[in-house]
């Protein structure tokens, strides 16, 4: 029988450990792992300027491309959303052809800020039109409360001066991944009403949530908890709105087109000038 010596036995478990790191390092190269890695609330964002309001809805959903103004509602307010994606906007361009509020993106997740919302949200308050901040969800990235307070701290607020919208809160298709973030229906409803009651305790408004009607089902199960609280926006390229999401009766505001003139993502509010500056004050 050959001499069990130490030595052997140290270096068969150095080769042990060798072999237990390479596995290792493996495991943290698979793709998708960097976006687990890292501690809750400061996860990556690997491409937040492609990810606006309307961004995934066209790729899963598809619809009219025309940029044509849907026939009846000529009457209804004209809007625009914009994001980085649009960079510096010609704001007096589009006060011209009759846009009269606005959407800006402020925020996605807990760690980006759009570098052009100064110029986006201060450049369509100057210019006259009533105007509003958005923030696009991450749900499986933080909560729903760390992400509000994130919004509001950085330019997601409101204030009754007749020009400020309620912030509104993007929910749609997840650019990175499983269509609803690896959350169940439940988990999801949770995240959104977490959102939701922070957003309204730090400004006492109800945020908009914009979303649609297929996501809203896939991923909520269309849930109809916040049909009585919170107004819809809703997007659908095409003549009509067609089916809204469980508990809304009606759209407050509709996403018409994703190639509308000078910024593409066009928007009609769901009444006159005055019900939009009601809304606007709360």
């Amino acid at each position: 029988m050959p001499a069990h010596r130490p030595g052997s036995t140290r270096g068969a478990i150095s080769a042990l450990i060798g072999v237990l790191a390479a596995l290792l390092a493996m495991t943290v190269a698979l793709p998708g792992s960097a976006f687990a890695a890292q501690g809750e609330g400061d996860k990556a964002i690997p491409h937040p300027e492609q990810d606006w309001a309307g961004s995934q809805i066209l790729k899963h959903e598809g619809g009219s491309t025309t940029g044509e103004q849907p026939l009846g509602l000529l009457a209804t307010v004209e809007g625009v959303d914009v994001s980085s994606h649009q960079g510096n906007v010609n704001w007096a361009t589009l006060w011209s052809s009759g846009v009269r509020f606005a959407y800006v993106k402020a925020t996605e997740g807990t760690s980006y800020t759009n570098p052009n919302f100064t110029q986006q949200y201060n450049g369509s308050y100057n210019v006259g039109m009533i105007r509003g901040s958005y923030h696009f969800a991450l749900p499986n990235n933080s909560t729903g409360a760390a992400q509000a307070n994130y919004f509001v701290d950085h330019g997601g607020g409101w204030s009754k001066d007749g020009k400020t919208l309620p912030g509104a809160l993007d929910m749609e298709y997840n650019p990175y991944g499983a269509t609803c973030y690896g959350l169940s229906a439940s988990a999801m409803v949770n995240w959104i009403k977490s959102f939701s009651s922070t957003y309204k305790s730090r400004t006492g408004r109800d945020p908009v949530i914009y979303t649609s009607t297929s996501w809203w089902k896939t991923c909520t199960g269309n849930s109809a908890a916040f049909g009585g609280i919170n107004p819809l926006w809703i997007p659908r390229y095409g003549s009509s709105v067609g089916e809204l999401p469980a508990g809304w009766g009606f759209h407050t505001i509709w996403q018409y087109t994703s190639t509308g003139p000078t910024v593409g993502d066009h928007n009609k509010f769901n009444g006159a000038m005055d019900r939009l500056q009601a809304l606007a004050n709360g």
